[in-house]
């Protein structure tokens, strides 16, 4: 007597096209690890949960701290993009799958993988929360970390502090020029509602003056505090690049309003007193090969006041963690730029914390302080309409005028910000001042050509001419002029790329123009370290006093005695050996990721003929900022502009939601 076959395992039928998806580069082998996890810890776990595990993991990846519920088969199909391969075990897959929302929905309730939020903790790896109408599925660290930083922001948020007004009018009156054309001074109330507020947001554009004002909050701050001679600042950000920039920014920003303080503050003491500014990690005390750090809860910074500039690029797990380690009373400046590219790793904190920043909805009181404190008269189109305003209006300050891009530059800029790719291609079509170039490029070479160009605009040869102009003697003195000469004249310009990997990558065009300057003479010496070669640190090392992000130069040590990668921390510089730098790559071209809280001269931005979602209007618009006075498209064909302006980088997340639910109860 025959049996009858045995009807194939759906879950193992899913398991196999998950792995199938990740041998095609569809998936990472991370993601289709969860959902065998998944499978493992629950042999209940419906088809549905194991898919929508592995997208969770996917979603990730791609910067995102939750999976959203709804019509995921559709984002299933999303991830082929424009690639073949995989293609057939990705249609075998979906077919396989429910096309009901609420299937999938049910079959993530289902599993004791997943805890409902808000109930007794299971310590299962996964969390469902979100809301009714829009679920959303987490990992269970991340929707730890998105809890603490609602938690820590509501914290902070209110009350406002007690101040006495009629001294913070006499400093601000003092610290500030009347605007010359009347208006509101965004830049003013921002220091105003700082001096108030134990959590303060400034948002802007690039030259709307963000350090512009962190610089007179930190000289109002003693003026007014009655005990100046006690209070601790720290100066933060998440690259040491970052760090260096807004240390330097606001040391000669202090130097300037010396003279209108006159005898009643030494701001050089002062300034001498904050110290350098370091990286997030740095100032938590990371430590290698660990994610514990040395600040936390229970060991708090010793900060009464912590300015955090390009918050855009501090990720949720750093926010909790910056939330946790800062004490009760410390109040916490966040400055960026809500529009530029969120942070590599998972969430976008500072967009989320700016939501409605356009529209102010200040309410009442803050309407009166305002006025009182500041001589500002908000706008009554960003008044609040019921007068109560959302739960962070009253701690965001959008700075709105920019006094910096003005002309071509500042035009694409807002064109791209915009959404309008017709009027940023025209832009660039048809600017004369030469501060706006296009490039249309066949293959990678001419960005490659471009690095190297002779002509008016900076490129990589200013810096590899003068690095063959040797010191005039073995001093230290002259040594060390040469070398900040050198690091000056590479970053007048700078090569980014929208993608990491392949021909038009960083990595692939970092190896086309070092190939290309030994061929051309201007780089001399075999191995992987070279006298010019340009490093970026990819991970930090604070021992060797270096950070994930800082971009330095192998010069020749004085009197010629080995390598060293010279940094530029602002006009001073530091060097460390060779020897101890494991891991560094070479920078000729940088992913625009990477080079966030940089300014060059020259900035080249190269557009893959083919990216998928990774060209963004946020990526176009970070790189187009990056330059101070020439930018240049490299683009394989037109309307690739147009077509990256469209796509907008929207990351799922449950903060704004936490954060709206709390201003409403």
């Amino acid at each position: 007597m025959s049996t009858a076959p045995s009807a194939p395992d759906p879950r193992s039928a899913v398991l196999s096209g998950l792995r199938a998806l990740a041998d095609a580069g569809l998936l990472r082998p991370l993601d289709w690890a969860l959902a065998q996890f998944i499978a493992e810890r629950d042999p209940e776990a419906a088809p549905e949960l194991l898919v929508a595990s592995a997208l969770l993991a996917h979603f990730e990846g791609q910067g995102h701290s939750c999976l959203p519920l709804g019509g995921l088969r559709h984002r299933l199909l999303q991830l082929s993009g424009w690639r073949i391969a995989g293609q057939e075990a990705l249609t075998a897959l979906v077919q396989s799958l429910s096309p009901r929302s609420a299937d999938w929905l049910a079959a993530v309730r289902a599993s004791r993988c997943v805890q409902a939020a808000h109930t007794a903790d299971t310590d299962a790896p996964l969390v469902l929360g979100g809301s009714p109408a829009a679920p959303l599925l987490y990992l269970r660290r991340y929707w730890n970390f998105e809890q603490q930083v609602a938690q820590g922001l509501r914290g902070r948020a209110a009350p406002p502090l007690d101040v006495n007004e009629a001294m913070v009018r006499a400093w601000l009156d003092r610290l500030f020029d009347p605007l010359p054309t009347g208006g509101c001074d965004w830049q003013k109330l921002a220091c105003a509602i700082a001096l108030r507020s134990r959590l303060t947001i400034v948002t802007g554009g690039p030259g709307t003056g963000k350090t512009y004002t962190a610089a007179r909050l930190l000289a109002a701050l003693p003026a007014v505090d009655s005990a100046p001679e006690r209070l601790r600042v720290a100066l933060a950000a998440p690259t040491g690049k970052a760090a260096a920039r807004l240390r330097q920014s606001l040391e000669t920003a202090l130097t300037g309003l010396q003279t209108r303080v006159g005898d009643a503050l030494d701001l050089g003491a002062f300034a001498a007193r904050i110290g350098p500014a370091r990286t997030l990690h740095a100032l938590l005390g990371a430590r290698p090969g660990t994610r514990r750090l040395r600040h936390h809860a229970a060991a708090p910074l010793d900060v009464d006041v912590l300015i955090v500039d390009e918050a855009s690029m501090v990720h949720l797990e750093m926010m909790a963690s910056l939330l946790a380690a800062l004490p009760a009373h410390a109040r916490l400046v966040l400055l960026g730029d809500k529009d530029q590219l969120a942070s590599v790793e998972a969430g976008a904190v500072l967009g989320d914390l700016c939501e409605g920043a356009e529209q102010g909805h200040y309410d009442a009181g803050t309407v009166r302080y305002a006025q009182a404190v500041a001589g500002v008269e908000i706008p009554m189109a960003l008044r609040a309409p019921s007068g109560v305003a959302p739960l962070l209006a009253p701690n965001t300050v959008m700075l709105r005028a920019s006094h910096r891009f003005s002309g071509s530059i500042g035009a694409l800029a807002l064109a791209v910000h915009g959404g309008d790719g017709a009027r940023a291609a025209k832009l660039l079509a048809s600017d004369d001042s030469g501060a706006l170039q296009s490039l249309e490029a066949v293959d990678p070479q001419a960005a490659v050509d471009l690095a190297l160009a002779e002509g008016p605009a900076p490129s990589y040869r200013d810096y590899l001419l003068r690095l063959a102009i040797r010191p005039a003697s073995a001093s230290d003195a002259d040594h060390s002029a040469w070398a900040a000469a050198v690091l000056a004249a590479f970053e007048r310009f700078r090569l980014l790329c929208a993608v990491r990997e392949g021909p038009w990558g960083a990595e692939g065009l970092s190896r086309a123009i070092e190939h290309a300057a030994r061929s051309a003479g201007l780089l001399a010496g075999p191995g992987a370290w070279y006298a010019g070669r340009p490093v970026l640190v990819t991970r930090n090392d604070a021992e060797a006093g270096v950070f994930n992000g800082d971009v330095g130069l192998a010069l020749s040590a004085v009197g010629g005695a080995g390598l060293r990668v010279f940094f530029a921390d602002g006009p001073r510089l530091r060097s460390v050996s060779v020897a101890r730098l494991a891991h560094v790559e070479t920078a000729f071209a940088m992913t625009v990721h990477k080079a966030q809280g940089s300014e060059f001269e020259h900035t080249a931005l190269v557009l893959p003929p083919q990216a998928g979602a990774l060209l963004s209007r946020e990526l176009v618009y970070t790189g187009i900022t990056r330059a101070r006075q020439v930018f240049t498209l490299v683009a394989p064909r037109a309307g690739l502009l147009a077509q990256a302006v469209q796509l907008r980088t929207q990351r799922a997340s449950g903060l704004q939601d936490l954060l709206r639910r709390e201003a409403v109860q």
